[in-house]
């Protein structure tokens, strides 16, 4: 039974629910739900410890950051287990890059925070500077994909920056944050500085609208960004959200198309398609097209199956489908449920599925649906395939593939989305800003910007004597 974490202790209170086993669909733990008054007793929690945590030297909580990075490598193969047994995820995934960038994350912000100058000007006797303050209280909102990628890319930049935080992860993953709970009691973290409570959307809601919290940070759906900002609007509460997303890739006819195949693939399919930065609309010139469309399906029927999250995320993505084929597509590969004659039979998985032949305009290209698919559309000019990768309401990111140096700066440049990888795909710095556009998000984190996020300035302006000496 995994319980909240509030004030540095266990805290069992609460009913409890299922967490299941995307592989199997086995019940695999128990976890208390929050309700008002745990979700009470952790915003005080982090109040409470709040003045002190923003007073400490930020050299000093750069060390603290350094300190859970240590943590997180000696219990690098709890974590890996947790991740796992929540997510359905493979093995080598979750060691390469889920727990390694948890890692990162923290040893990233220490640096960067560490050594950011502020801003100072002297001009006509006078000398202005400005200081950073941190907001307070943050809620910390993880989604079910990525939980402890995502959760650290959060955590790390509030925390150095000087907030304390109340993190909620998805109901469907909490386990990770479980073992990061007892990282931070092994690290002799300040209790109260991060707190842990579990639920469904509606602690989420108790979260973000509680008057103790100065500040919220989501990753998810534009539906629930949506549903927050309205919560926190009467507060003015400041918000960062990273959101859905209906991403784009373009292939071009000079492009190396067995690298476009191979990179495509690692777009479309990886973590099941789970991932928000995954492309579901492929855009190919015309030339190239019927290879293209061949060699992408060739691979789907190949790619390595991963579990929905949940069955209802199963049933949404076979939903979509369904409704490809009522609005007359072609199924060049998938399309279905794979038969497995073992345990996985239970479990949520979906084919990889590649299809073409519907209008933009379409339900199927218009919404996210956040699976193992693409649908791939031909194009016949430069202006054309900008135009169509464009025209969607999402703008969180973008592929293209070219050889052609002045187009892949020309193109990348037009299109309206908050990154974009020109051969290759998620690839990251994490000194670069991360986020989107339209109804991809708000506000930008990575580097220096999430501690931009994660703090405000004040201006001192002195007025400076002039000596007659």
């Amino acid at each position: 039974m995994l319980t909240h974490y509030v004030g540095g202790q266990p805290v069992a209170a609460g009913k409890a629910f299922p967490v299941h086993d995307p592989v199997t669909g086995a019940v695999i733990r128990q976890v208390h739900e929050a309700d008002p008054e745990v979700v009470d007793r952790a915003v005080r929690a982090a109040r409470e410890a709040a003045r002190d945590w923003a007073a400490m030297p930020v050299g000093e909580r750069a060390g603290w950051m350094r300190r859970l990075s240590e943590g997180i490598e000696a219990r690098f193969d709890d974590l890996v287990a947790a991740e796992i047994a929540d997510t359905g995820k493979p093995l080598d995934q979750t060691r390469t890059l889920d727990i390694p960038r948890g890692i990162a994350n923290f040893r990233a912000f220490a640096e960067i925070a560490a050594q950011r100058p502020e801003d100072a000007f002297h001009l006509s006797g006078l000398l202005s500077y400005t200081v950073r303050r941190p907001l307070g209280v943050v809620a910390v909102i993880v989604p079910w994909n990525l939980p402890f990628l995502l959760m650290t890319w959060k955590l790390a930049p509030a925390l150095v920056s000087g907030n304390t935080v109340v993190v909620k992860p998805s109901e469907q993953t909490p386990g990770s944050a479980a073992v990061f709970a007892e990282i931070c009691t092994e690290a002799g973290l300040p209790p109260g500085v991060v707190n842990i409570i579990y639920g469904y959307g509606s602690a989420g809601q108790l979260l973000v609208e509680h008057p103790g919290v100065d500040a919220v940070t989501f990753t998810g759906s534009t539906r629930t960004g949506t549903a927050i900002m309205k919560s926190v609007a009467d507060r003015v509460k400041p918000i960062s959200f990273e959101l859905g997303g209906k991403n784009a890739g373009l292939i071009f006819e000079d492009c190396d198309l067995d690298k476009a195949v191979e990179g495509t693939v690692k777009s479309v399919f990886t973590n099941g398609g789970q991932v928000c930065l995954c492309t579901e609309r492929m855009y190919v010139h015309r030339s190239v097209f019927e290879d293209f469309c061949a060699r992408l399906a060739a691979r789907a029927q190949e790619a390595q199956l991963q579990p929905m999250i949940s069955a209802e995320h199963r049933e949404k993505v076979l939903s979509y489908y369904a409704l490809a084929r009522s609005e007359g597509a072609k199924m060049l590969a998938g399309g279905s449920v794979p038969v497995f004659g073992d345990h996985r039979d239970s479990g949520y998985f979906v084919e990889p599925t590649v299809v073409t032949g519907l209008s933009e305009w379409s339900r199927f290209n218009r919404e996210e649906i956040f699976g193992p698919v693409c649908h791939v559309t031909p194009f016949d000019s430069e202006a054309e395939a900008v135009d169509l990768a464009n025209g969607s309401e999402y703008g969180l990111a973008a592929t293209l593939w070219t050889t052609n140096l002045d187009r892949a700066h020309r193109v990348a440049q037009r299109l309206e989305a908050g990154l974009v990888w020109v051969n290759t795909w998620y690839l990251r710095d994490l000194r670069t800003p991360f986020g989107g556009v339209k109804l991809s998000g708000i506000g930008r984190e990575g580097g220096t910007r999430s501690l931009d996020f994660y703090s405000e300035p004040t201006t001192i302006t002195i007025k400076l004597e002039q000596s007659d000496a």
